[in-house]
């Protein structure tokens, strides 16, 4: 499994990834899950990936490959509006994912993949698509100005209590990593190393781009202190009304 999140905030844009995929119990690898695109002075793109290796590692391939080629008839490059790199991404996956099932007797959803793809044209907002198996989209907005995939559930709750559109990309980016941290407690398919990448809107480049392993200094510290300030909030919520006739 994996989990992949995108946030959205005036400041500009901020990407997490775990890198951790299995097969099985016995059979567990790291792959990187996150991948960035450059269009010089015209636009930059970041893509998470989440679902089926190999039709990951082919959408992937076929979008470097589509932007490598100045005779291509579509690309990230031709993109005029975030909304055309999402609904490009959508075809390629929709593409790879069909070339896979044919010929396949098991469940179709066996090759499925999800994908989040965030950036900016130049000119354009900075933007935020979740991409499903389906080659259809959904965007970020100001009321929901996160996008997950994959294991989302156990580091959702951070992010609905922090992030809104004012929150800076550092203290959007020490979210995410919390999120993560929360998911990799709570399910073994997700785990470091944690790939981070900040971008700050207009930029046209990363401002920030980090991979933490689970003894990195700067992620033990934060997971050091997060676990301890969780343990003493608890210890300051009120007391039930029984427990105070009681003290």
């Amino acid at each position: 499994m994996t989990y992949c999140l995108g946030i959205a905030v005036d400041a500009g844009l901020v990407f997490a990834s775990d890198s951790r995929t299995n097969a099985g119990v016995d059979h567990v690898n790291s792959y990187p899950k996150m991948f960035h695109f450059t269009v010089p002075n015209q636009a930059f793109f970041v893509l998470l990936t989440s679902g089926n290796l190999a039709t990951t590692q082919a959408v992937v391939e076929r979008i470097q490959r589509d932007l490598e080629d100045p005779d291509a008839k579509n690309s990230l490059a031709q993109a005029s509006e975030m909304s055309d790199a999402a609904r490009y991404v959508g075809h390629v996956s929709y593409k790879v994912r069909r070339y896979y099932q044919e010929g396949e007797s098991g469940e179709s959803h066996a090759f499925d993949s999800s994908f989040i793809l965030g950036g900016q044209i130049a000119g354009k907002p900075h933007q935020l698509y979740m991409i499903y198996p389906q080659g259809n989209y959904i965007r970020n907005s100001p009321y929901a100005p996160f996008l997950q995939i994959g294991e989302t559930k156990y580091g959702k709750p951070i992010l609905d209590r922090i992030i809104e559109p004012r929150t800076s990309l550092e203290a959007a980016a020490r979210c995410a990593l919390v999120s993560i941290d929360s998911t990799t407690r709570s399910n073994l398919t997700v785990a470091p190393p944690i790939d981070l990448l900040i971008y700050a809107r207009d930029a046209l480049q990363p401002a920030q781009i980090q991979r933490y392993k689970l003894n990195s200094p700067y992620y033990a510290s934060l997971r050091k202190h997060w676990g301890e300030g969780l343990k003493q909030l608890f210890d300051e919520l009120p007391l039930f009304d029984w427990e105070k006739t009681s003290v």
